[in-house]
């Protein structure tokens, strides 16, 4: 964790709901214990989805971190598995990431769909797409 660089995703849970989530797709500090540190703390604070969280709230929640292994462009959606490949969608300068195995999530068109809607494309919009692995940790 000390010796390489990765994008991180460091997600919270509160009673099972998602209560903040932050990452980076490519590594934004000089090693994955930085980056977790960094996203953990935004997670927490920044995530504008939600209230910053409170210290009464901290025995609460649950943590996972998701490292994400070097995305690969695809052409085609039959190329993702939503159990398997995290998915970003990619117009112009807009991007949205969405992580792999995520409880409700139960297609490759839902994933594209979120992934797109997060990164604001439309419908109408041409997108193209990559895939990731990621290491998640519990």
């Amino acid at each position: 964790m000390t010796q390489k660089k990765a994008g991180v995703f460091v997600s919270l849970k509160k009673h099972g709901s998602l209560r903040g989530c932050i990452g980076t797709i490519a590594p934004v500090t000089e090693n994955i214990a930085r980056e977790i540190l960094r996203n953990a703390v935004s997670s927490g604070t920044e995530d504008p989805r939600f209230p910053p969280v409170t210290q009464k709230e901290l025995e609460e929640l649950e943590y996972s971190v998701d490292v994400l292994a070097e995305p690969e462009p695809i052409k085609y959606m039959t190329d993702l598995d939503v159990k398997r490949y995290g998915v970003i969608v990619i117009s112009g300068r807009k991007r949205g990431l969405l992580l792999p195995n995520l409880e409700g999530v139960d297609t490759v068109e839902q994933q594209v769909a979120i992934a797109k809607k997060k990164a604001g494309i439309y419908d109408n919009e041409t997108f193209t797409m990559e895939r990731f692995e990621v290491v998640r940790h519990k």
